[in-house]
């Protein structure tokens, strides 16, 4: 034994002296040689293999004896033999309910098989036929062992100066010292077990089995300063056998990423667990982090719990803050449960009245947050198109009770601030609750379809591009018999299809027959339009929800303002840009005048009638949209008038800056609602109220990230029944009803 070499690699000597075991960790190979392997799987030729054994193989198998024969036949180098004689075979000893075992080389040169280790599959012993294999004269390998193992230890322990703690460390308190030895234990990879933990001492010890390190700390006193009065011995475990570790509580999550969740309250759960993972090296659950987050954003924005509770006072400031606002909450007369929320601000209100079109549009959202609910819309529009909020309803569910009560609400504020109600028209999905809750408040009212519901209602039935074209462009018709020619294509196509759309009556949606005045909107997706804040507000408590809107408003009142004080148009851009293509296209017009006001337009398309002092042309598209037509504009301009005097009002400029006019104005603080409303009787009425959360509560599983569009309502679904509620329409995993 004393003339052999034990070669590592090309040209490096293992020695390995008497009790020094080489440890092999995981996913590691321990090679012998450059190019052949010594296998822990299956056995091949001259590999060492777990399982069949073939020739010259070394296998581990099932209470079989095998000779360890390396070069049998190969002298190499003066004729040394290579052969290990009599003693050196192969024990296995292996009891069948044991999986682990250890790869030895014992004092009588024997390869066992032990039972504390388990062999993978990715470690490989490998040995070169071409290569020496001996002991070196040097070392006596007489009692050496080689280990081959699994290690259980996932996060080794590791040295950091920044955590060390010492013998007369000093901290504030019994808290800080319990979070300086937490945050030791997770940078310095070892578990804590606390033995005691009161106001006046702390004990603590390794949780790893067989360690001695043990640490305490105790109060000083007449101070609460803490102090580390003795650590016994240094650790002897290895780390900790597992990804995770036990002192990464919530809290210590929370505390983790409580700075950058302050710089950037969108930072997800999953972005939390890679930096942690990256700073201190372990693995936590999804559920760890989404729960330290929402710690940390409770702190930050209040409980959902106490949203609900400050609601009669949050009313309070936004009617102090802005006056004439109007905002009142209601809750369950037995229980003071949370039922139903109103708010429209006093800038909203002046500006639809005395600048708007007349036209309002209702939809609604499903909020997202730990007591659900449903969020009411109506909203206007300006004289360049765009959506002016009106006011908003927050309800604990949608049912047509609330939808008769918003609408309620609605009528009211609008008769309050004007004398003369103007005649609105009003664009839904018209379900059931909004039909009667729009009968009963608007009777005057012109209640019709928004086109996107009913399309895609079409669309869903159908699923042909080809016949949801042509009903837009049946919508679109501006006369009846244009309409009607579209109605005869569709029938061309299908039969059904154009009865579905008879089914519906054409006042209700077709452009041709609507009775209203809807300036050439024929959808009213709010929700759609305001998606991109709309969907981040639905899921925070509810006052953060409501200033979330707040301030989207307030922002959006002052860009407007300030943008449209750059116009030098007569009209918004919008318009311009619709009279300027009809300048262009009446150019081509030929105008015959009958008296001071009607005339007959002659065109390539037709002859048309147009009444300037009526505004009207026989098109309909002046009447439609509020603004003069091609037609109109060549008779207007055959007379010399300025086209611009013959438009609706709500295009001006002017108008438009009065829209804006108002401004919606901050609320401050809740910390500081009570200084300010110090001697408000109705500030001290609302604080004795108070509002507990509505009874449905969240259900279980990951919520919907993706709103639910308007054009996948009204699909035809299969009626399912709850087992808990027994009503229909969901099951007992997703029944959301009162506990």
């Amino acid at each position: 034994m004393a003339n052999h070499d034990l070669i590592l690699g090309q040209s490096h000597n293992l020695a390995l002296g008497q009790n020094q075991p080489l440890v092999l960790g995981h996913n590691h190979n321990l090679g012998l040689t450059q190019n052949h392997d010594l296998e822990l799987g299956q056995g091949h030729e001259r590999h060492l293999g777990l399982g069949q054994a073939h020739d010259h193989d070394l296998g581990l198998g099932h209470s079989h004896d095998h000779e360890l024969d390396l070069g049998q036949s190969h002298d190499q180098e003066g004729n040394v033999d290579h052969t290990y004689g009599h003693s050196n075979e192969l024990a296995t000893d292996r009891k069948p309910d044991q999986s682990d075992h250890q790869l030895a080389l014992s004092e009588n040169n024997e390869l066992a098989v032990s039972e504390n280790q388990e062999l993978d599959d990715n470690l490989e012993l490998a040995v070169d036929d071409n290569q020496e294999m001996g002991i070196d004269p040097a070392r006596d390998l007489q009692q050496s062992q080689i280990l081959v193992c699994l290690p259980h230890v996932l996060q080794a322990r590791n040295v950091n100066p920044n955590f060390e703690v010492a013998v007369g460390q000093e901290f504030p308190d019994v808290k800080s010292c319990r979070r300086a030895l937490r945050d030791t234990a997770i940078a310095l990879h070892f578990e804590m077990q606390t033995i005691k933990s009161d106001k006046t001492r702390f004990t603590a010890r390794c949780a790893s089995e067989g360690c001695p390190w043990r640490i305490h700390a105790a109060k000083l006193p007449g101070v609460p300063t803490f102090t580390i009065r003795t650590i016994h011995e240094t650790h002897t475990c290895g780390g900790i056998a597992h990804l995770g570790h036990q002192q990464a509580s919530v809290q210590w999550v929370a505390n983790s990423v409580e700075q950058r969740l302050r710089e950037n309250p969108n930072y997800k759960p999953k972005e939390i667990l890679e930096e942690i993972h990256r700073v201190h090296g372990i693995t936590l659950s999804y559920k760890q982090a989404w729960r330290g987050k929402e710690r940390i954003m409770a702190a930050m924005r209040g409980s959902f719990e106490e949203g609900y509770r400050l609601l009669p006072q949050y009313c309070e400031q936004v009617k102090r803050t802005n006056p004439g606002s109007i905002a009142s909450v209601y809750g369950n007369p037995t229980d003071n449960c949370f039922q139903r929320l109103f708010i429209s601000f006093q800038a909203s209100i002046y500006g639809f009245l005395n600048a708007c079109r007349p036209l309002l549009g209702l939809d609604r959202t499903f909020l997202k947050s730990k007591y659900l609910g449903t969020l009411l819309l109506a909203t206007g529009f300006d004289g360049d198109g765009a959506l002016f909020p009106l006011a908003f309803g927050v309800v604990d569910e949608e049912n047509d009770d609330n939808w008769m009560w918003f609408l309620s609400e609605l009528h009211n504020l609008l008769e309050i601030n004007t004398e003369n109600m103007p005649r609105l028209t009003i664009l839904s999905d018209r379900q059931k609750g909004i039909v009667d809750g729009v009968e009963a408040n608007f009777p005057t009212a012109f209640h019709g379809f928004c086109m996107r519901h009913l399309s895609e209602s079409f669309r869903k039935e159908f699923n042909n591009t080809m016949l949801v074209n042509l009903l837009w462009e049946a919508a679109h018709a501006l006369t009846v018999i244009e309409f009607e020619a579209k109605i005869l294509e569709i029938e061309e196509i299908s039969q059904d299809a154009a009865y579905w759309i008879r089914r519906i009556p054409p006042r209700l949606w077709a452009t041709a027959y609507f009775e209203g005045t809807r300036f050439g909107h024929l959808t009213a997706n709010i929700v759609e339009s305001l998606n991109s804040w709309i969907l981040e507000a639905s899921g925070l408590p509810i006052i953060q929800m409501m200033e979330c809107i707040r301030r989207q408003l307030m922002t959006w009142f002052n860009e407007r303002r300030e943008t449209s004080m750059q116009w030098t148009s007569i009209l918004v851009p919008s318009a311009e840009r619709r009279v300027a293509e009809a300048l262009e296209r009446a150019r081509t017009y030929q105008v015959l005048r009958a008296n001071e006001a009607e005339f007959e337009v002659i065109s390539h398309e037709g002859t048309n009638i147009v009444d300037i002092r009526n505004r009207c042309c026989l098109c309909r598209g002046w009447q439609l949209y509020g603004l003069p037509c091609a037609h109109a504009v060549a008779a207007l301009l055959s007379c010399r008038q300025n086209v611009h005097r013959f438009t609706e009002s709500c295009f001006t400029v002017a108008t438009y800056r009065k829209t804006y006019s108002q401004t919606i104005h901050p609320i401050p603080d809740k910390s500081l609602w009570k200084e300010l409303s110090e001697g408000d009787p109705n500030a001290s009425k609302a604080v004795e109220i108070v509002i507990h959360p509505p009874k449905s509560l969240k259900p279980p599983g990951r919520p919907r990230k993706k709103r639910v569009r308007a054009e996948d309502r009204g699909r035809v679904k299969r009626v399912v029944h709850c087992s808990r509620c027994n009503q229909t329409g969901h099951f007992r995993t997703t029944c959301a009803a009162p506990i």
